[in-house]
């Protein structure tokens, strides 16, 4: 592993030392002692050896490197190596902070040099503000934007492991679920008929015609299918879980119809309707859960309240038809064998709990409770039951939020530097055009004029970068100045150099020609030129 890194560490080293090398050698820089550039590359090669621990301080060394070799932070040389240490930077630095003063750093050193050095300042404080915006700040920029995109795809690889997991999770669930469906409709429906049978039994006993031994069995036969109905609950209790609301299986028939066959059973049960009546028949959501509630209620009633009267109503609200309601209520028990007021124990409490959390669910209401000498059950369902609650909306992932700062970060920083780019070449076009001395005026300049006559056809601003390197050696205890031959910009254009003594009378004047070919009136002004 660690071979690896050592190769692209030296890999780094020599392409940011490249630039380094073929600038001097290409021209591109003025010409500098070997010891100079040997103590570049060292400098680039100690940060390029702590540019994966310490990014910070990869980058400030590059940075002081720039300064060294350019005021304004701008180097043909160093420069590739600063936007490559910003792009690492960015994308190893997990804080903002730190880099945030490091760049307010070189800024603030940039000025303090163009300000003590500087030839030109405002110029140099244009480039220095351009170099620092597109060599360092953007390439920072993009480092961030590369880590966060990392990340991001990380933490999507994880939510898709959580998702398959969550998935996994829901199909156990659902497998559970349907598994207390099926023992929820094995409770209800067997209880159901296992109560018949023990009413049934019941009334065999307490008949008047029936021989003794007749009875017996009938008092055996209704016990042991009071205890088969305990043990179902107990069996089936394992299968089903608490909180998981009564299932919604179709009876087949409709609820007076299963009050009819309770009182063909024995059962004193009376069906009375109020209002308008429904004819609730399980088909719907609706009806499937008044179903339940009456069933689960006719056969607690049964189990825990014998011989008890039982009354059955049901009707929709006559107002707003906003519902429909039943209500079951039965009343002391006047047979032996009763354990507890209807609903109370056993099975009728844990039918009764998941019956109301199937209501509640559609926006009913639902009450099971004693009343007067007996229990009752009630229960309303509107008539559009209420949509299942939605899990709310996650909340933006970091990530996303993160990149979208980085984007709107770099759209701001794009609008700045095009500002300042715009800014920059506005001033390098009043510059130039006002140093613009007019071919007739230089011609009319005569040697040993006197600093007024010069002055009133002399421009407002003299060049501020002249072509010392081609211009011939001014006279000696002279001070010169230079202005161009024209107001052509991005071309290299000729110029005029005027020497004045200390008395400010000019004691020389010459024409600097342009890198380029020399533009017309060159030999009109020429002659003149001593």
């Amino acid at each position: 592993m660690e071979r690896p890194r050592a190769r692209e560490r030296v890999l780094l080293w020599a392409a940011l030392a490249l630039p380094a090398l073929g600038a001097d050698r290409l021209g591109l820089n003025e010409p500098r002692p070997v010891w100079q550039e040997g103590a570049g590359l060292g400098v680039l090669a100690v940060a390029v050896a702590v540019s994966r621990r310490h990014p910070l301080v990869a980058f400030a060394l590059t940075a002081a490197l720039n300064l060294t070799a350019a005021p304004a932070l701008f180097s043909v040389s160093y420069g590739p190596a600063l936007g490559a240490f910003a792009l690492l930077l960015g994308l190893r630095a997990a804080r903002i902070r730190p880099a945030a003063l490091v760049l307010a750093a070189v800024a603030g050193a940039g000025w303090a040099r163009i300000a003590l050095i500087g030839v030109d300042p405002v110029p140099e404080f244009v480039v220095l503000m351009a170099t620092l915006l597109f060599g360092c700040v953007f390439p920072w920029l993009g480092g961030r934007y590369w880590r966060q995109g990392r990340e991001l795809a990380e933490a999507g690889w994880n939510r898709a492991a959580r998702l398959e997991d969550e998935r996994r999770g829901a199909e156990e669930r659902a497998r559970l679920r349907e598994r207390a469906r099926i023992a929820q409709d094995m409770h209800d429906s067997l209880g159901h008929e296992l109560s018949l049978i023990a009413l049934r039994a019941g009334a065999l006993q307490v008949a008047a015609d029936l021989p003794e031994q007749h009875r017996a069995a009938a008092a055996d036969l209704r016990a042991a299918a009071a205890d088969a109905t305990d043990r179902l609950h107990r069996i089936i209790g394992v299968l089903r879980e608490d909180d998981e609301p009564a299932p919604l299986t179709p009876a087949g028939e409709s609820v007076e119809q299963l009050v009819t066959r309770a009182a063909e059973s024995g059962l004193p049960v009376r069906w009375e309707p109020t209002g308008a009546t429904p004819a609730i028949t399980p088909g719907g959501v609706t009806e499937r859960i008044l179903y339940q509630v009456v069933r689960e209620a006719l056969t607690n009633a049964a189990r825990h309240a014998p011989g008890a009267p039982v009354t059955v109503t049901a009707a929709e609200d006559a107002e707003d038809a906003d519902g429909t309601t039943v209500t079951i209520t039965n009343g002391r028990p006047t047979q032996e064998g009763s354990s507890s007021s209807g609903g109370s124990g056993g099975s009728g409490g844990s039918g009764l709990a998941g019956l109301r959390a199937a209501v509640s669910a559609l926006g009913g209401d639902f009450e099971a409770g004693p009343h007067q000498d007996g229990f009752r059950v009630r229960a309303h369902v509107p008539a559009q039951p209420a949509p299942p609650t939605t899990r709310p909306a996650a909340p933006s992932a970091p990530f996303t939020r993160a990149r979208r700062r980085v984007v709107l970060a770099l759209a701001g920083a794009a609008c700045a530097g095009v500002v300042l780019i715009g800014a920059g070449f506005g001033w390098y076009a009043y510059t130039k055009t006002h140093a613009v001395l007019a071919p007739t005026a230089y011609v009319k300049l005569r040697i040993g004029a006197s600093a007024e006559e010069v002055a009133r056809v002399l421009p407002q601003r003299s060049v501020s970068d002249p072509p010392t390197d081609r211009a011939p050696r001014p006279p000696r205890g002279t001070h010169c100045r230079y202005y161009r031959a024209s107001g052509e910009l991005l071309v290299s254009v000729d110029h005029f150099r005027l020497c004045f003594d200390d008395e400010g009378r000019l004691v020389a004047k010459d024409v600097v020609p342009g890198a380029g070919p020399s533009g017309e009136g060159r030999e009109e002004y020429r002659e003149f030129a001593g």
